[in-house]
């Protein structure tokens, strides 16, 4: 009579389980800001529906990061925002782009963040903002 040992096939398993445990915390992307409070309409669905949007982040110290092309999570500086978002939006021209600036980031440096962005041929500009936190406080509002 013949038997499967399946005790290596389990030793594998765990070893694999506790990898993808530690690893999947890291793969988290993407720069820490606090967006505006804002009850804006929400993004339509079919503009982003086959196209990764270009985001420009801008955290609170005024440095840019943007999702494409390179790190992430590694600051850029104007000359290398230009040149990404020129190489983007001249693959397509309809790569909707969008800014995401922490609350509390200077105006100046968003503006300047835009400027970029428009003199790489964006057309359309939208910003990102927190409309949970709005929500909660009309609901305080009207409860009063």
């Amino acid at each position: 009579m013949a038997e499967i040992n399946v005790v290596p096939y389990i030793d594998v398993m765990l070893v694999l389980l506790i990898i993808f445990m530690v690893t999947a915390p890291l793969l988290t992307q993407g720069v820490q800001v606090e967006l505006p409070d804002a009850n804006a309409q929400p993004i339509d669905p079919e503009l982003l529906k086959d196209r990764e949007p270009l985001v420009l982040s801008v955290d609170r110290d005024g440095r840019y990061y943007l999702n494409i092309g390179g790190d992430e999570d590694s600051p850029v500086n104007e000359a290398e925002v230009a040149r990404r978002a020129t190489a983007v939006l001249a693959r397509d021209a309809a790569t909707p782009v969008l800014v995401k600036a922490d609350e509390r980031v200077p105006y100046g440096s968003v503006v300047r963040g835009m400027v970029l962005l428009q003199q790489a041929g964006a057309t359309r500009i939208g910003f990102l903002t927190d409309p949970k936190a709005m929500r909660a406080l009309e609901e305080l509002e009207r409860r009063r």
